[in-house]
Formats: structure tokens, C-alpha cells, sequence
């Protein structure tokens, strides 16, 4: 066998005769590297690795038992199988030594095509380690790039239907993409400031923002006339678009029932239902009041106002920051969760910052300021034409 190719062996004695019987059993197969101490070990494996070490345990100064407590207290080395070599044939001293760490306990004066066969099954099997292992690697290198494939589907999936509800909802172009940046907003500083931290300490973020995309997908049952309108909306109009909220619901227990993928899509159909639903009771389409409403709902409900508020549309011009966030302070505790509230107020240079990167760099303080906003609002600051109630 060419000595390449060769495994090495490290063989650690203080006695002359003993690595001298050793190299000279295990030289016609194996690299063997003799040493006197524990010491001049620890100093030869700064260098260089073997792939098995077969140590005796009487020796001066450190002993076998000492030195394999630092061979396997070290990632380095704690890998690699270590033989004990001893004249003890006492039960106790190779119960400790296996205890230790050690695979082998051989005891001296040792057969050599004993030793040779006892250093090849020990080699064998770490050899079958080390390939399980990579083995494993590899498998689970396979199993996460499947798994990252299938999450780039179902985000692509996710991304089309939203942009499918958007394109038929075209007078609120971006709406979806920046009331998820505005929620993530939100949500950072509830962590941030220790919130309404029980409720949530279960909820995985990424999958929350992923869902809200979908908070909106109940209009794709909304005739194109109402949606696109450019102008107020009639009662009758507004009754028709305040039904997004339950056909979305709908859409959603249609996609649980045919998928074992539950988490996200609970989140997202508390978003469906929840976001136009206020504080005070006067929301749609349950009217759920105060704590009824789910923390998704509630905190929803300030993002997609806010973003309606500083959007122009043809029908209104945009509010300037300082304007929406004049109109949110006013809706506390009637439109919006109280606590919420002052906590949006607390980060609201935030969303000016999130509205001004969605306009380009442009300073969402352009626009007019109003001391309160329309009474009903449809999620995208349309008002039913001669409604004065909340919408």
C-alpha cells in the first residue's frame, strides 16, 4: 500500500521496548509515529491529526487518563479513538478508561496480529462514522435545499395572489407590500418594548408578515365597478365591499381544508376577518369590541389605515405623516386598541421612514392635513357616500 494512503498511528509509551515491539507489529501497514510522554503528544497533535492513537496508561508525570481528558475536552482531538495499552487487568482501571472515552483497552504484552486486528475493526468502524456522517450531511444539505425550494414556491404562490387581488384593486397600488412593512414595524416594537408579550411569544414573525399579504384577498369576489371606482362609494356599494372580510374567510377554510399547513394560514384568516373590525364595536363584519378583536386584527387595523391616510388615490389627495398620525391618536379607543395606539405614536418616525423608502426616497410630509379622517373608510380611505358610521 502505498504509505499516502496509509492511516496513521500514533503510539504513546514511556517505555523503549514497548514502542519499538509496537512499531514494529503495525510498520507494514500503518504510518506509525512513536512517542515517550503524554506531553510530547499533546505537542505533535498541534500539527498532526492520526487517525487512531493507542496510549499506555502508566506513565510519568500525566498518565493515559489525564491525557485523554484533554484529548477529548478539545474539539479538535475529542474525535479521534483512542486504544488504551496496560498492564492493569484490573476491571475497575479499564471501567475507567472506557468511561473516559477510550473504544479499546488491550492489555500488554500484546499479540501483534492481535493488536494489528483490534486497531483494523476499530478502524473499520470509524471509517463508517465518518461516511454516516457525511452521509447525513449531505442528506440534510438535500432535505433544506427541497425544503427552501418549496418555501420560494408557496412565497411565489403567496406574492401572486396578492398582486392578483392589487391588480384588480388598481387605485391602491402597493397597498399589500407596505402595510406588510408597516406591520413588521409594529410588530418589532411590541418585542422591543415588551407589549402584549404573552399573546406574542407563540406566533413565528416571518410567517405573520408572510400572511398578511393575504389580508385583502376577499376582494378578488368584488366586482371590478366598486373596487375601481374612482369616487365615493353608495351605501349599497359599501355594503357590497365590506363582504372582502367574510369571502376571504372563506377562501382561507377552503385552502386549511385541502393542506396540512395550518400556522400560517390561522394567522392569515385572523387578518382577513379582523382588520376592519374596531375597538369601540362599530367595525365589520362581526363587530367585535375591545379584546375581542385579536391582537392581529387590532394591530392590522392601524397599519392599513395608516397607509390609506398617506396614499393619494384619485379620489383624495394624500395626508401627510403628522396628518395620519394626528387622525390615529384621534381614533383611540373608539377605532383602535388604546395600548397599540400609543405604542404607533411611540415609533411613528418609523413609518414615516418605511412610507418614504415605498415612495423612493420621497418625504411622505407632502399632502394635506385634516383634523380627523373620512368617518368610514374602506381600508383604502374611500367613504360611503352620505354614511356617517365607521367603516
Amino acid at each position: 500500500m502505498n504509505p499516502e494512503q496509509r492511516k496513521t498511528v500514533f503510539l504513546v509509551d514511556d517505555n523503549v521496548t514497548n514502542l519499538t515491539l509496537g512499531k514494529n507489529a503495525l510498520s507494514a501497514h500503518y504510518n506509525v509515529f512513536t512517542l515517550n510522554s503524554g506531553a510530547r503528544l499533546l505537542k505533535m497533535l498541534e500539527k498532526n491529526v492520526p487517525d487512531i492513537i493507542l496510549l499506555d496508561v502508566d506513565m510519568p508525570e500525566m498518565d493515559g487518563y489525564e491525557v485523554i481528558k484533554i484529548l477529548k475536552g478539545k474539539k479538535e482531538t475529542a474525535y479521534i479513538p483512542v486504544i488504551f495499552l496496560t498492564a492493569k487487568t484490573d476491571g475497575e482501571s479499564e471501567l475507567e478508561g472506557l468511561s473516559l472515552g477510550a473504544i479499546d483497552y488491550i492489555m500488554k504484552p500484546f499479540s501483534p496480529l492481535l493488536l494489528r486486528k483490534r486497531i483494523e475493526v476499530h478502524l473499520l468502524v470509524e471509517s463508517q462514522r465518518l461516511e454516516l456522517l457525511d452521509y447525513n450531511k449531505n442528506l440534510q444539505a438535500m432535505v433544506d435545499n427541497k425544503t427552501k425550494m418549496v418555501v420560494e414556491l408557496k412565497n411565489a404562490i403567496l406574492k401572486t395572489m396578492a398582486e392578483l387581488v392589487e391588480c384588480r384593486d388598481d387605485i391602491t397600488g402597493g397597498h399589500i407590500e407596505r402595510t406588510q412593512n408597516y406591520l413588521g414595524v409594529l410588530i418589532d416594537a411590541l418585542q422591543r418594548y415588551g407589549v402584549y408579550k404573552d399573546e406574542i411569544a407563540p406566533w413565528d414573525i416571518g410567517l405573520v408578515l408572510q400572511s398578511a399579504q393575504l389580508h385583502d384577498v376577499g376582494k378578488i369576489s368584488i366586482q371590478d365597478s366598486i373596487l375601481q371606482k374612482p369616487g365615493k362609494l353608495t351605501d349599497d356599494e359599501f355594503e357590497k365591499i365590506k363582504e372582502h372580510t367574510t369571502f376571504g374567510v372563506k377562501i382561507i377554510d377552503k385552502i386549511k381544508r385541502q393542506t396540512t399547513e395550518q400556522a400560517f394560514l390561522d394567522h392569515a384568516r385572523v387578518l382577513v376577518s379582523a382588520h376592519h373590525e374596531k375597538w369601540d364595536g362599530s367595525g365589520y363584519p362581526r363587530g367585535l369590541k375591545g379584546n375581542e378583536i385579536p391582537l392581529l386584527g387590532r394591530l392590522m387595523a392601524i397599519v392599513d389605515v395608516y397607509d390609506a391616510l398617506v396614499s393619494e388615490r384619485p379620489y383624495k389627495k394624500a395626508f401627510s405623516h403628522e396628518g395620519a398620525v394626528q387622525i390615529i391618536r384621534n381614533g383611540k379607543g373608539t377605532h383602535f386598541d388604546p395600548v397599540l395606539v400609543d405604542l404607533f405614536v411611540m415609533v411613528s418616525d418609523e413609518f414615516r421612514k418605511a412610507a418614504a423608502n415605498a415612495a423612493g426616497g420621497a418625504d411622505s410630509d407632502a399632502g394635506g392635513d385634516s383634523g380627523g379622517a373620512p368617518d368610514g373608510e374602506d381600508g383604502n380611505g374611500r367613504a360611503a357616500e352620505g354614511t356617517g358610521a365607521g367603516q
